[in-house]
């Protein structure tokens, strides 16, 4: 079976801090992207900013804060984001889907087995599949509720890795991986190159939410390594200002924090 690698990029990555688009970043990740497929990589992206890109689109000073506003603001991002992706894939000679999903379409039994069925037929004729979620009819990720599915991307693209059946999923965040305090704050905070189980010592090193321009904090990705290594992929958390460590990282070299799949625990780790 062929090797599937999901990849989610953050907010913080994918603009600048006005909220517009940087281009030269997207363009590194989808040439890396690219080639991995190349290489014989099924790639799923999943991207977060819409949000933030229809927020700079339409010339707003701010982040909406109205839950319809905000909601606008990503219908307007996720056309701007998709024109771009589409056409930078396509200098790669790259074919790109979009799929928007809601929290229902991966709780529902019916609904996940046509989407992974829909995901499968994607990559095996080549395409790679670009996921976020439909914020402009679900509000999971925007507002916080006691029901939401999804919530953040980060928990969608572990769940995106599951239903897929990935070797591999990477987190390009704003930091550099999982450390034993806050790197920004703490300067003997120490990287965890390695994570074997989500002890209690583990989840207690989980910090807030980033900047204004995303939604998940370290406690996300803890939650989507869960999701993630229970379904037997492995899970790495590295900075997204680096996107060509995708290559070391699909190698299996040590890149971040590598959180390990159930079906790799006491063995060797996924080429």
């Amino acid at each position: 079976m062929p090797q599937r690698l999901v990849v989610k990029v953050g907010t913080s990555t994918l603009t600048h801090p006005s909220g517009a688009l940087d281009l030269r970043s997207m363009e590194a990740l989808v040439r890396v992207l690219s080639d991995l497929n190349g290489r014989g990589w099924q790639v799923v992206l999943v991207t977060s900013g819409a949000i933030a890109v229809g927020t700079a689109r339409m010339g707003l000073p701010e982040r909406p804060r109205a839950l319809r506003m905000k909601q606008a603001a990503a219908a307007v991002g996720q056309c701007r984001m998709m024109h771009i992706y589409d056409k930078l894939f396509a200098e790669y000679n790259r074919t790109m889907a979009q799929i928007l999903l809601t929290g229902d379409d991966v709780s529902d039994p019916a609904r996940a087995a046509h989407l992974r069925a829909t995901f499968s037929a994607l990559l095996e004729l080549g395409v790679i599949p670009v996921v976020n979620e439909n914020d402009s009819v679900s509000s999971a990720e925007i507002e916080t509720g006691a029901h939401k599915v999804l919530g953040d991307n980060d928990t969608l693209s572990a769940m995106v890795a599951a239903l897929c059946g990935a070797r591999l999923l990477v987190l390009l965040s704003d930091i550099d991986g999982l450390y034993t305090a806050d790197p920004r704050a703490d300067p003997s905070a120490r990287l965890l190159p390695l994570v074997e189980a989500l002890t209690p010592e583990v989840r207690r090193l989980a910090g807030g939410a980033g900047t204004w321009r995303g939604t998940g904090g370290m406690a996300t990705k803890l939650s989507a390594a869960e999701i993630a290594m229970r379904a037997g992929c492995d899970m790495v958390i590295t900075n997204g200002a680096r996107p060509g460590s995708l290559y070391d990282i699909t190698e299996g070299k040590p890149v971040g924090t590598r959180f390990v799949g159930a079906s790799t625990q006491g063995g060797e780790a996924h080429d």
